[in-house]
């Protein structure tokens, strides 16, 4: 039951993150493109789902540690979902029209896509209980 709930707060927080992360980029993008923008809509949307998750999602492990040093270390791990995430979100740029006009399309599949390695990675390896 402590998974599902982990799982469906994790959720919720990731559509905050998604919604940070799409008007950020739909800020950003007349300004500094679709590329650029979406590398800053991304550290955007993981300050945002570090602090939520912290505080909500995994409060029962919490770290100790400075906040700071927390978000950077919790930032690093997010890169391997980034990674996942910007790459669908880059793949589907270049190979679809209909992207291309309409980018939100590719922030939810690539968040989407982000969102399972993440929970995966935060859970097992940032959140665990074993720390």
């Amino acid at each position: 039951m402590k998974t599902f709930k982990e799982v469906v707060l994790f959720g919720i927080v990731g559509t905050l993150g998604f919604i940070i992360d799409a008007g950020v980029l739909y800020f950003l993008k007349s300004i500094v493109g679709l590329y650029v923008g979406r590398v800053v809509s991304f550290i955007c949307a993981v300050i945002i789902t570090w602090f939520f998750n912290r505080n909500f999602t995994f409060k029962e492990v919490k770290s100790k540690r400075n906040p700071v040093v927390e978000l950077l270390n919790y930032a690093s791990l997010m890169l391997i979902g980034g990674f996942f995430n910007i790459g669908v979100y880059y793949i589907m740029i270049h190979q679809s029209v209909l992207v291309k006009n309409i980018p939100l399309i590719g922030v939810a599949v690539g968040s989407i896509v982000g969102m399972f390695v993440n929970f995966i990675s935060s859970r097992l390896m940032f959140y665990s209980q074993k720390k």
